[in-house]
């Protein structure tokens, strides 16, 4: 069951009013909602055995959580608001487990049954009011207690603060690089909060687990939600993924290195199990090759010449470990282009034009010149440019038509191409034919005046 609680663990926050078997309200009583929470899976099934668990998980505020022995055989199950056995005083949590898996956690937590402390009953209205008074002020709490260690000129820096049930005692948890004396800020925090004080130091990785956040996967982070125990992270574990050793995208919001890095390191040495080693040198007959890189899903490696590593040659592990035991034998293989397959013409075409810079302008000049060429006459421009395509050939119609006499004979089997008129044009331009019949009108051979004469008004009406 799931609810819509904050994910900060945060105890004081509350799903909605709920009754609790001590008949209290306002108290998150949904289990689940906190982070870190385990499943018990052994909820619905019977216990044959007839001896009970006595013990039960209870939680605090964000991941702090520690087991309780039921002395009193209270009936209790997740969610159930309890108060518990303190120094000094008591203090106020949730159960979070119950049951024969408490007894799994504490083996693996390697918590003892003798140290633990009891339960003294189910929280009452009045133990619920203090609780809940003493939540709402660890925020100014925090504020003010930065101010004080930053007054004292001390390098560290106040992460969580955490009330006791009874707001008897006050939990200071700060992180630091070096070792801190807090003597004088321990009177300082004591003379300003009227209260005993307890300061805790944690690491940077706990730190992230308290506040929580959103790494870069676009999720909740990892030691916020389910991961309980950190293990160590080396820049060993980026090298065997064949990751790039960068503090900016290798480190996480606590500013140490990733905790999911060991996720899948276990995959990445049984897949290198079978690679050769990546300190591999070949000899050739053209010299010493070396590995610069290694591909653990292709299963290839690449290989470049000692003198010049800008060509590099990838090749299957299988045909590397051949040449390998080649060398053991103190044969020279072939050069590394030869043993390499040639590429295919068309890779070669697109490498080209990769890398060719003016690809993209060649391309741009000669659509232009298409456009211009299919473009029509503008009509607001006259016919102007359809008179200057038919001037070179009214130029040629006297040379054609010297000898009118015989106008039958420029007519024979040679037919001159039909130009096709322009839409555009209102009014047809004059044939270009050099038929017989057009050369028995009078204005078949228009010279130059006449044509001048002839269109200054259509010219003057398109205007």
């Amino acid at each position: 069951m799931s609810c819509g609680c904050k994910t900060s663990g945060d105890s004081a926050h509350s799903c909605g009013p709920k009754k609790t078997a001590s008949g209290c309200e306002n108290v998150n009583t949904c289990g689940n909602s906190y982070k870190l929470s385990v499943f018990d899976w052994l909820s619905n099934i019977n216990n044959p055995a007839p001896n009970r668990c006595d013990f039960v998980e209870v939680r605090f505020k964000n991941d702090r959580k520690s087991f309780y022995k039921n002395v009193n055989n209270i009936p209790l199950h997740i969610g159930s608001v309890v108060t518990v056995e303190s120094s000094p005083g008591h203090d106020v949590g949730v159960v979070s487990l119950t049951g024969e898996l408490v007894k799994i956690q504490m083996k693996k937590k390697k918590s003892s049954e003798e140290s633990a402390l009891k339960i003294y009953r189910q929280a009452n209205q009045k133990d619920l009011e203090v609780w809940q008074e003493a939540r709402k002020k660890e925020d100014a709490v925090k504020l003010e207690a930065r101010k004080i260690a930053h007054r004292l000129g001390l390098e560290m820096k106040v992460t969580d603060v955490e009330y006791q049930g009874d707001s008897s005692k006050i939990t200071f948890y700060y992180t630091a690089d070096t070792r801190v004396d807090f003597r004088q800020l321990i009177k300082e925090y004591a003379g300003s909060f009227r209260t005993k004080i307890d300061m805790k130091q944690i690491g940077f990785r706990q730190e992230a687990a308290k506040v929580g956040g959103i790494g870069s996967c676009g999720r909740e982070l990892c030691c916020s939600t389910w991961l309980t125990d950190f293990r160590s992270v080396n820049t060993n574990v980026a090298r065997y993924q064949q990751l790039s050793i960068n503090p900016q995208k290798l480190a996480g919001q606590c500013g140490k290195l990733k905790c999911c890095l060991n996720y899948e390191l276990d995959s990445y040495l049984d897949a290198l199990s079978n690679f050769p080693s990546s300190s591999t040198v070949l000899e050739t007959e053209k010299g010493r090759a070396f590995c610069i890189k290694i591909d653990v899903f292709k299963k290839k490696m690449w290989f470049a010449y000692v003198d010049s590593s800008i060509a590099w040659y990838d090749f299957d592990i299988d045909l590397v470990k051949k040449l390998i035991s080649k060398n053991k034998r103190g044969e020279r293989t072939l050069p590394l282009e030869d043993l390499k397959q040639p590429d295919s013409p068309l890779q070669s075409i697109d490498l080209i034009q990769e890398n060719n810079v003016d690809r993209f302008e060649k391309k741009n000049r000669g659509n232009r010149n298409r456009n211009n060429q299919n473009k029509p006459n503008n009509p607001q421009q006259g016919q102007g440019q359809g008179q200057k395509r038919n001037r070179p050939e009214r130029q040629d119609r006297p040379e054609r038509s010297e000898k009118p006499e015989n106008p039958n004979a420029q007519s024979g089997n040679q037919q001159p191409k039909q130009q096709k008129p322009n839409p555009q044009q209102k009014r047809p331009v004059e044939k270009t034919e050099n038929s017989a019949d057009s050369e028995n009108k009078p204005q078949t051979n228009p010279n130059k005046k006449k044509f001048k004469k002839k269109y200054p008004p259509k010219k003057d009406k398109d205007a």
